[in-house]
């Protein structure tokens, strides 16, 4: 499995959106350098309201270039780092990915994929009925999220639009991307 950076994106004061960058630095056991959701302990407010000192889980948001053409169809505009993500791709199944995932990013980044991005109201603050549009159910009544994939820094290194990211797999049962 591998695909392509097409945008990266940071902002170091809480807004919804974050500007895109020419490169950004993950750092090892932090997150995004300068992005106000890097950290040890969580940085996301909703999360620092429950408990403060759990693992910070959500320190790389990526998400994929191709859920901005499926919500297009629907009448929504959105441009990479508008959602909030750091990294934007295209041509990898970022959500069929199992936790665990590796994801090597450029010459020497090393990102493990946690979880699902769980999607808040703050996506329709920024265009009204686009919640809908990231998060639905399938057929069988199950809640499904598109809004993108969380990660934790394993090896820092610069990120490029342009990197190719290389997918590894873990070893053993897979287990499905939940919320975190």
């Amino acid at each position: 499995m591998s695909g392509i950076v097409t945008a990266v994106s940071s902002n170091g004061e809480y807004s919804f959106t974050k500007p895109n960058q020419d490169s950004i630095t993950v750092l090892a056991g932090l997150g995004v350098e300068g992005d106000v959701h890097a950290g040890v302990t969580v940085k996301h407010r909703s999360r620092v309201a429950q408990d403060p000192t759990q693992p910070n889980l959500r320190q790389v948001h990526l998400i994929h270039e191709e859920l901005f053409a499926e919500v297009g169809e629907e009448g929504f505009k959105v441009e990479p780092g508008e959602l909030g993500e750091n990294v934007t791709t295209r041509g990898i199944d970022l959500l069929g990915l199992p936790v665990g995932a590796l994801l090597r990013i450029g010459d020497d980044a090393v990102l493990e994929v946690t979880g699902l991005r769980n999607p808040c109201l703050q996506i329709d603050n920024f265009q009204d009925g686009l919640l809908k549009q990231v998060v639905g159910r399938d057929e069988a009544g199950n809640i499904v999220r598109k809004a993108g994939i969380m990660s934790i820094v394993k090896e820092s290194g610069v990120v490029r639009p342009g990197d190719t990211i290389k997918a590894e797999l873990p070893s053993g049962p897979h287990r499905p991307l939940d919320r975190v």
